[in-house]
């Protein structure tokens, strides 16, 4: 019988179970499982036992990953075991942790082994490894998804609770799809890849497998967080992951631009969970998907290519033959492209940038396909790159324009057919992608991965706003992932919600600074527009200390919401946006900022 990270915690801290007999289950599953493909270097069974051991004995339960044992994608560094990227050629054994695994171990996790991949990251099939093919947890003809193939199919099988990948074009999320199990992306930044071997390393980032949204979530917040050693980290504010679905809108593909390749089955199982997501409470709109097409055509046909061939030039330089025949022929490719078409190719990305911002201001999320169909390991053998290419159609995007996303488990075809669907949103919102991830994986009721469990009851949800508490709409840079978001948090404020006003607002950028502020001003009707804002719950007394710090011309009132209800929000004297540049056109602060409005802003 397979464990979350959640029942091992509560076993642990309880005493009903040990930190070294759940270690010691993790290498008898494996054992059970048979599959020499799966991991590419494992920890001596008596050194992680020993470990779990004393780590027992020193009793700090209240750890967030207390003995939980972990499994790491073979491209991020563990002190002691080898570095190959599925390259034996490439292979080194590094002396420190990447900065994810440090802080795994410090907040009391067990490292057990290292997990076989598309080499060198460069893939979405799993199948593009000298060390073997894992094998896919639910169907054994079946591909197990790339490249982070064996942290997939390792947490589907039960062998450990939470894995780490890493994800640059999809590897974090399509083998999760697979599997039947979660795949977190992060924000880009939020996560250290100090450690890892890069592929793209501007869109890199470390992503976290888990049988359950809170596991992924749990992990997220252990390895998250700024780091000095890499310059491509960020301090974003993660929030809490507890936020209804009533008020958020979803974004999907009109019916005739969804992209299945045929698989009927697949499109069916789309619909369904969009109905699911509709009872759970959210609000479907159709959108312009081909941007986000054009943009994910943009990774391997642009100049980003060129990043992978930058990370691994010496080794086709001095050893071609040690690089797997696929992956060679399509890194070789990034050595083509001149400074002139990656100039024209950053051009157009900021351009669909602009495009994808604008579509976050009508929608809060996208839920899109995580993959259109499945494909056999015989079929992408015979087919290897188109077939790898038609797995990111919904997946290629997302780095290159900055997207947050989870994917989790939608269906589960009586074939052991998975199907499942990822939500995408801004970077910064991470809490609101898992939010609802969390809520559409309850309500599928499906096993997790390819073991006997079902996914545990959801607690009751507190309500929005506590006795204590009350709700604020912000506009500016307290909005999530923006630079004064902090400050909420440490008030001990929590996301409610994302929300627009009535149509009776206008938004100001307020005359001085630096800094610059915006101002909401309530209109007479006809005149006004939406505006984008996020409603936060925070202790009457940190709203009062909030309060006093409000710089004039700014005060507090009452706002009124698109759905009809009232919170407390910052709004602006009328006569203190006397000769302001009026910015509602934009929807809001963020709409004004991706416009390129002032580049350090502080508001409310």
């Amino acid at each position: 019988m397979a464990d979350t990270a959640q029942s091992i915690l509560d076993a642990h801290r309880a005493g009903t179970a040990r930190p070294e007999e759940t270690v010691a289950r993790c290498y008898e599953r494996m054992r059970a499982f048979d599959d020499p493909a799966l991991f590419i270097s494992l920890r001596d069974e008596s050194d992680a036992i020993a470990e779990a051991r004393s780590l027992q004995e020193r009793g700090p339960r209240d750890l967030p990953l207390y003995g939980v044992p972990v499994a790491v994608k073979d491209n991020i560094d563990v002190a002691g075991l080898p570095t190959t990227a599925a390259c034996p050629a490439y292979a080194y054994t590094p002396r420190q942790d990447a900065t994810a695994v440090r802080r795994l171990r410090e907040a009391g996790a067990i490292v057990i082994g290292k997990t076989n991949l598309d080499q060198f990251a460069t893939g979405l099939v799993g199948v593009r490894s000298p060390y073997g093919v894992p094998r896919n947890a639910l169907r054994q003809d079946l591909i197990p998804g790339g490249s982070s193939a064996g942290s997939a199919t390792a947490v589907a099988a039960g062998i450990v609770p939470v894995s780490l990948g890493t994800d640059t074009a999809g590897s974090g999320r399509v083998p999760a799809m697979l599997n039947n199990i979660v795949g977190l992306k992060p924000s880009l930044g939020l996560v250290s890849t100090a450690g890892v071997v890069p592929a793209c390393r501007t869109l890199d980032c470390v992503s976290v497998f888990a049988l359950t949204v809170d596991d992924a979530w749990r992990v997220l917040k252990v390895i998250g967080g700024p780091d000095a050693h890499d310059p491509f980290s960020r301090a974003i504010p993660l929030g809490e992951i507890d936020a209804p679905l009533a008020h958020v809108r979803l974004g999907v593909p009109a019916a005739g631009a969804r992209i299945f390749f045929g698989d009927e089955r697949a499109a069916a199982a789309y619909e369904k969970a969009l109905k699911a997501l509709e009872r759970l409470g959210a609000t479907i709109s159709e959108i312009d998907i081909e941007p986000f097409y054009e943009t994910a055509r943009l990774l391997y046909e642009g100049p980003w290519l060129a990043e992978r061939y930058l990370a691994i030039q010496d080794l086709l330089a001095s050893s071609p033959d040690s690089i797997f025949p696929v992956t060679r022929q399509i890194i070789q490719e990034g050595a083509r492209p001149t400074a002139a078409a990656a100039f024209a190719a950053f051009y157009r990305l900021e351009e669909l940038r602009r495009v994808a911002e604008a579509t976050f201001r009508q929608v809060d999320a996208l839920a899109l396909p995580t993959a259109p169909t499945v494909y056999t390991v015989e079929d992408v053998l015979a087919d290897p790159i188109t077939l790898n290419s038609r797995l990111g159609t919904y997946t290629n995007f997302v780095n290159l324009l900055n997207l947050c996303g989870i994917a989790v488990p939608a269906s589960l075809g009586d074939d052991k057919t998975p199907f499942g669907v990822t939500l995408l949103a801004p970077s910064g919102r991470d809490a609101l992608t898992a939010s609802i991830g969390r809520s559409l994986h309850a309500a599928a009721d499906l096993p997790l991965g390819a073991t006997q469990l079902r996914h545990p009851p959801l607690p009751a949800r507190a309500a929005a706003t506590p006795a204590g508490y009350v709700e604020v709409a912000v506009f500016g840079a307290h909005l999530s992932g923006l630079e004064l978001n902090h400050e909420l948090v440490a008030l001990k404020a929590h996301f409610v919600r994302a929300a627009r006003t009535a149509q009776d607002y206008r938004l100001y950028l307020l005359p001085g600074g630096p800094p610059l502020r915006p101002g909401l001003v309530r209109v007479q009707p006809g005149r006004g527009a939406a505006i984008e804002t996020e409603i936060w719950a925070m202790p009457v007394e940190g709203f009062g200390r909030l309060v006093a710090e409000i710089p004039s011309p700014l005060g507090i009132g009452t706002v009124e919401l698109a759905d009809g209800s009232h919170v407390k929000g910052f709004l602006a004297e009328a006569t203190g946006v006397a000769g302001a540049r009026d910015i509602t056109k934009y929807g809001g602060w963020r709409g004004f900022l991706a416009a390129g409005g002032g580049r350090q802003t502080v508001s409310a």
